[in-house]
């Protein structure tokens, strides 16, 4: 199984909004990600916007690819984007750069 951490930064005026949009994230949503191999997918907030998000899956590239080729992704993703700072253009998932993990306490 392999873990994935990664960072992205929702903007400063818009921490609260993004904290209230996932408070109830649809079912359909929901129920792509666990079909397309995202497991124990978190997402840490903190209070300048900073995003950590962590998430298990065979294979990242993958379970991203089969996301991407889904139509509720194709929706939240167009939702959520004015949330992110420094995107470039891409959607938020898109722009999904996973950290190289260093050390690993099992």
């Amino acid at each position: 199984m392999q873990r994935v951490c990664f960072l992205l930064k929702v903007r400063a005026d818009r921490v609260d909004a993004y904290r209230a949009r996932h408070e109830d994230v649809w079912r359909e949503m929901r129920e792509a990600l666990t079909a397309t191999g995202w497991h124990n997918y978190s997402l840490f907030l903190r209070e300048d916007g900073l995003l950590v998000g962590y998430l298990e899956t065979e294979n990242f590239e993958a379970a991203r690819a089969a996301m991407d080729a889904t139509d509720v992704n194709a929706r939240w993703q167009a939702e959520m984007g004015s949330f992110f700072e420094e995107l470039d253009g891409q959607a938020p998932d898109a722009a999904m750069r996973p950290l190289t993990e260093v050390f690993h306490l099992a």
